[in-house]
């Protein structure tokens, strides 16, 4: 693995460098800039808080095509019912602090930082990281964020304080956006997002595809 330098905004092109594992570098900073470089080229941070930052861009990369969004019918039924209500950007905050608050099976601890976090709301409020919120009546029960780079949504955590409330948040964003994003980047595989119909493809045909889809290059 290549160590950044702190003092440098870059990173090893993760077209022709595959790292170990999916890790293709460690070190640097979580700044705005540095985070934002890395997004754009594919790349994201996933650590322990009191270990190196790593960086990462796997291989195969899991991610979902918004036509292939799979809903069962017993979660159309709970999207009929009006049982939750959502918004977009309005706690991004609270939903990233949820995001690192809660209780996930096998996992001890949580790799959102303060410092992490931080960067985060930066990003929202530029305007490349959204949020989007989940409500029963007037209580935040679930939620995710993530970065949207050009027409690829890089998701990066969910939370649910009741059940189905990450699902039905997920779908609904999936299609009230589908026209407007190409892919929705999942990062690495879950259960969850494989019943939605999140696939594996290759990490060239994921580079491949947010080059071609990221305006803001």
């Amino acid at each position: 693995m290549i160590r950044l330098d702190p003092n440098e905004i870059s990173f090893p092109n993760p077209q022709h460098y595959d790292g170990h594992e999916g890790i293709i570098a460690f070190g640097g900073d979580l700044s705005v800039e540095r985070i934002w470089f890395a997004y754009q080229n594919g790349i994201f941070p996933w650590f322990n808080p009191d270990e190196e930052i790593l960086w990462w861009c796997p291989d195969p990369r899991f991610v979902l095509y918004p036509n292939d969004l799979k809903v069962s019918k017993s979660m159309r039924k709970i999207l009929k019912s009006n049982l939750f209500t959502f918004t977009e950007n309005k706690n991004f905050r609270d939903v990233i602090k949820n995001c690192r608050e809660v209780d996930r099976k096998g996992q001890d601890g949580t790799w959102l930082s303060d410092e992490l976090i931080e960067s985060f709301v930066k990003l929202h409020d530029f305007g490349f990281a959204k949020s989007i919120e989940v409500w029963q009546k007037d209580q935040l029960v679930g939620g995710f964020y993530g970065l949207l780079v050009g027409k690829v949504f890089c998701g990066e955590s969910m939370f649910a304080k009741v059940s189905n409330a990450s699902k039905a948040g997920f779908i609904h964003f999936v299609e009230t956006h589908k026209d407007q994003l190409a892919l929705i980047d999942c990062q690495s595989h879950t259960e969850h997002l494989e019943s939605l119909g999140a696939t594996m493809i290759s990490k060239k045909k994921f580079l491949k595809t947010l080059h071609e889809n990221n305006e803001r290059r």
